[in-house]
């Protein structure tokens, strides 16, 4: 199973709903998925389940949540559960429901950090927790590829969720905002990364659990939300897009290629317009906007956004798949 983890310092670029909608398409072309949710917000686990599942999950005091799972060894009974409890959504996206809750981890993902170089094996089984419970579901659920929705910050939850990740993709909306994130978010990928591997290096020999490799080897970018008129983006936007490549290639460590003048950046996945006409009825229906049907109101303009949409995530999708590493 490879992991990739989709990651921004800066909110609001639309990354949980990329995240969503990439599992539903990589379901649609015959993947089995995990989708983690690892941001306190639990705004995907959100997007998977109705109010009234929601308000049955947070309500019950075992939901078998991110939290419950590594709740024992947050709290000293013992270690991450054996066996996850996956939330089965249309039958091969297997879904690691979130919990508000998870935000009080911060403080000890925070302490264990540094202990990691006393070889101290707590620390290490603390750190490796959601790597390892990610791991688990995926065997668990035989899944092809896991995806990992963590929060808008540079904080220790998104170091431990990033320690799992195979792969890292950069969701950005064309904006000042998210290049100044960009600038934040590559140099951390390199710190991580480097940090990880001292740690790797000390694990003690008594240590009996499996340790991720922390590639977070960069996939590329995707740029979100995105107006478009007469098949161009519109120049308030697109004063931003033609800054990304050069900003990219500066902050992001691990790029293979660089951009050349007048042509696509290799690094870019995908441009995904905004089909915002579609969002209200996609979360009504708790469907991707790609998979509405004239039954949930896609009709005349609207059934054409959701062909649109449909091609844009399918292609997103494929050229994941295609840059993804092999064995």
């Amino acid at each position: 199973m490879t992991t990739v983890a989709f990651f921004n310092s800066k909110g609001g670029v639309g990354k949980t709903s990329l995240v969503y909608h990439l599992a539903w398409m990589l379901r649609e072309i015959g993947h089995r998925v995990i989708a983690a949710d690892l941001d306190p917000q639990a705004n995907l686990t959100g997007m998977f389940l109705d109010e009234t599942s929601l308000e049955r999950l947070w309500n019950d005091g075992n939901a078998g949540t991110i939290d419950d799972a590594v709740a024992p060894l947050f709290e000293g009974t013992g270690d991450i559960v054996s066996s996850p409890t996956l939330e089965t959504i249309g039958e091969k996206i297997g879904l690691l429901k979130g919990d508000l809750g998870l935000s009080v981890r911060e403080d000890e993902l925070s302490a264990q950090w540094p202990r990691c170089l006393s070889r101290d094996e707590r620390a290490f089984r603390v750190t490796t927790a959601f790597a390892r419970l990610v791991a688990r579901a995926g065997e668990r659920f035989g899944a092809d590829l896991a995806l990992l929705d963590v929060g808008p910050n540079l904080g220790a939850i998104n170091r431990a969720a990033l320690i799992a990740s195979d792969c890292v993709v950069i969701p950005l909306a064309p904006d000042l905002f998210s290049l100044q994130g960009l600038r934040n978010v590559g140099p951390t990928l390199r710190e991580w990364r480097d940090a990880w591997r001292e740690r790797v290096a000390r694990k003690p020999e008594a240590l009996d659990i499996p340790l991720p490799s922390g590639s977070m080897a960069p996939l590329g970018y995707v740029i979100v939300r995105h107006a478009i008129r007469l098949s161009r983006p519109v120049q308030a936007y697109g004063r931003w897009i033609d800054r990304i490549p050069s900003e990219y290639a500066r902050a992001v460590p691990g790029r293979e290629q660089s951009p050349i003048p007048g042509t696509q950046d290799p690094s870019c996945l995908a441009h995904l317009k905004d089909y915002r006409s579609l969002i209200l009825m996609a979360r009504e229906s708790t469907l991707p906007m790609f998979l509405l049907k004239p039954a949930q109101g896609a009709i005349g303009a609207h059934l054409q956004a959701v062909r649109q949409c449909y091609g844009e995530f399918r292609g997103l999708a494929e050229e994941l798949l295609r840059r993804l590493p092999r064995g």
